[in-house]
């Protein structure tokens, strides 16, 4: 097949290596001309990302893949269209359309019939039967379900590992009518491979889900699970406090049991996903009071954790107070939505003297991100906002002056820790 693919970011440029790598011929189409060059020159343009520098080189070097900033271009070449464009929604969870408003206008203009578009960006419900197929029908001037197919298949893999969650995980498909989704599936068939997964009910492979729109509402529940759960843990975990239990213990001993699954709480959910899709299916549903009270207490952590700072080492009023991460997880060099911000500003609010530190990123892009970084600074405190590795083997001795440390991500030794304070959330 010939296949293009719309966005070369941390998702999109992984799915065209892995389509290319099982010898379709694939052009990725970006709206960043450094992205575009760099991929053409078989240089990854973001690090982290498993295996990707080297079966990238691969594929180009083999022909199979090359970019372009013309989408319409690309599309015209093509049998079967992948779109993974950002959307954003705001803080009232209002989707942000005008990056995947401008790509599909492009892929409308250069479609033709028989064309498969398939949409992997998450999407509130509804979008891929009523925003895109009217939008590429207006353009194009064909019809949905007749001159071309439409689905809607989530991508369901975390940055770092993407090559493996695409085998892992089951591959999922909705089309605005039977003979999209026919199409579908038999292009992720073509694409993609899979693992053997005893523990599921059916064989691992491509599903079918029925409708767009129950593929639209799996991704976003799937991701609103999180959070719900993430929430619930952080509840018990400050209700732990109070109490003087070691909510971790708590936790371990209730998921021995195989109805209770319940997650880490912690001192932040922050990533493309977690904190943007539960307001997107708020988007939808506006009346779920369950994901809205799970949203609010997640957001409530980074602020709770400097509550915990203030408790233990007194009036934060002019001390210098080390954020350790800037990074919304560890080993990721992202910061989307991490909870570095929220922290950075609850510490101002009392107002202690934050900096920043990471060791994904130099100071200079820590300053880049409206972020204060950490250049020696006198600090009597720190906290713990991202679960990188090198913060498991981290002592006293590393941070001199420091009397308090507050893990928010539970990642250091406890035994190493003797002569501070060392506070946990959840006791």
């Amino acid at each position: 097949m010939n296949i293009s693919v719309v966005a070369l970011g941390k998702i999109g440029l992984p799915l065209a290596v892995q389509f290319a790598s099982k010898g379709h011929r694939v052009i990725g189409a970006d709206v960043s001309e450094r992205v575009v060059q760099l991929v053409n020159d078989g240089a990854v343009p973001f690090p982290g990302e498993t295996d990707l520098d080297v079966k990238l080189k691969e594929v180009v070097a083999a022909g199979l893949l090359s970019a372009t900033t013309d989408t319409a271009a690309a599309v015209a070449e093509s049998e079967a269209v992948v779109v993974v464009v950002p959307l954003f929604v705001d803080a009232d969870g209002v989707p942000d359309f005008g990056w995947m408003d401008d790509a599909t206008r492009a892929i409308a203009r250069g479609i033709k019939p028989g064309t498969l578009v398939s949409y992997e960006t998450t999407l509130p419900v509804g979008t891929t039967r009523n925003r895109w197929a009217p939008m590429i029908e207006e353009s194009s001037g064909l019809t949905a379900g007749t001159d071309f197919h439409l689905v809607f298949s989530p991508e369901r893999v975390l940055t770092g590992r993407v090559f493996a969650d695409l085998r892992r995980y089951p591959k999922l498909v909705g089309g605005i009518d039977e003979a999209s989704a026919e199409h579908g599936v038999r292009f992720y068939e073509a694409v993609l491979d899979f693992d053997e997964r005893a523990d599921l009910n059916r064989a691992n492979g491509v599903w079918d889900l029925g409708s767009a729109e129950a593929s639209e509402l799996a991704k976003l529940a799937e991701t609103t699970y999180r959070d719900v759960n993430i929430g619930l843990a952080n509840q018990f975990a400050r209700f732990a406090d109070t109490v003087g239990v070691d909510v971790t213990k708590v936790i371990e001993a209730c998921n021995t049991q195989p109805y209770s699954h319940i997650h880490q709480p912690g001192i932040a959910v922050g990533g493309h996903c977690i904190p943007i899709y539960p307001r997107m299916y708020l988007w939808n549903d506006p009346s779920a009071t369950v994901v809205r009270s799970a949203r609010e207490a997640n957001a409530a952590m980074p602020e709770y954790a400097v509550d915990l700072l203030a408790a233990a080492y007194g009036d934060l009023t002019g001390v210098g107070v080390l954020v350790l991460g800037a990074a919304y997880r560890g080993g990721v060099k992202e910061t989307a939505f991490s909870g570095v911000f929220p922290t950075v500003e609850a510490l101002r609010q009392r107002g202690a003297k934050p900096y920043v530190s990471d060791p994904m990123y130099t100071n200079e892009e820590l300053v880049a991100h409206g972020l204060p970084a950490y250049d020696g600074e006198p600090v009597g405190a720190a906290v713990i906002q991202a679960d990188h590795a090198e913060y498991r083997s981290l002592t006293p001795a590393d941070l001199p002056g420091v009397t308090v440390l507050v893990d928010g991500r539970r990642v250091t030794d406890p035994s190493r820790w003797e002569g501070v304070r060392r506070v946990v959330i959840g006791g």
